[in-house]
This record gives structure tokens, sequence and C-alpha cells, in this order.
């Protein structure tokens, strides 16, 4: 939005190839948000550790989880939206989230997002030193605080 409001005779120009961009980072960025709700640390983030197991938000992590875990992991997974969830109930659902597979599915996901947010870069009419500022900008965006 920035280059366009910088720019808006290149409105035409810019707004495709900008929202090619910013469309599949935007969408890694919040599963990145996701992976950090459920494993990231509380002194980096600033978020409690799994406080979006105890709310129980509907994440694409947790989508993955439940659709392929069996009936032992489904209900280790039943445990997600209790608020008084102990350390030990939080640390297996976080290992049923990694033995379904659901977690390196997320990351292939977003490291796949990340890619064609990257490819596009050359399609946006910038110069050499801003499209290397939003690749920077791309990897910090998917690749923070893991």
């Amino acid at each position: 939005m920035g280059a366009l409001l910088a720019a808006p005779e290149r409105a035409d120009e810019l707004l495709a190839p900008l929202s090619a961009f910013g469309l599949p980072l935007g969408d890694a960025f919040q599963m990145r948000d996701d992976v950090l709700g459920v494993y990231g640390d509380t002194l980096v983030t600033g978020k409690p550790v799994a406080d979006d197991i105890r709310e129980g938000k509907p994440t694409p992590l947790m989508a993955l989880a439940c659709a392929a875990a069996t009936p032992a992991q489904n209900a280790v997974l039943e445990l997600v939206g209790e608020p008084g969830l102990t350390n030990e109930e939080i640390a297996s659902v976080q290992q049923v989230i990694i033995d379904t597979g659901a977690l390196a599915q997320l990351e292939a996901h977003i490291s796949h997002l990340t890619d064609i947010a990257l490819a596009s870069l050359d399609t946006i009419p910038l110069n050499a030193q801003a499209r290397d500022e939003l690749a920077q900008l791309a990897h910090y965006v998917s690749w923070r605080d893991i």
C-alpha cells in the first residue's frame, strides 16, 4: 500500500505484482504466528507458551493435526481449548501435532508461500535495493523466532 500511496499514478502497474508478493507472504506470516502460538518462546514472542492450545484457536496447524490424527491422538487433541491444561498435557498436544506431521506440513507450506512471494519480486518494477529489502522482509516474517 505504501508504494501505491507514494506513486498513485503507477497503481495499475504496481497493484498486481505487489499483491502477488504480499498475499502469499501475509498467509505465511499468519501461519508462522500460529506455529509460534503453539511452540514459541514467551520471552521472544511476548505471548504465553501454548496460549493457542489453551484457547482452542482454530488454526491450520490444528486442522492438519486433527485430520491426520489416530483415535488415540484425537483423544489428546480433545484437550485443546481447556484453559487449565497442565504443562504435561500441553506437551502431549504439542507432540501429537509433531507426530501427525502437521507441523512439518505447515512448515513446508510456509516455505512454499515464501518462495512464491520471493519469485514474484522479479515482476515488481522496483530498483534492486527495494527488491532486496522486500526479500529480507519476506525471510523475516516467514522465519522469525523459530
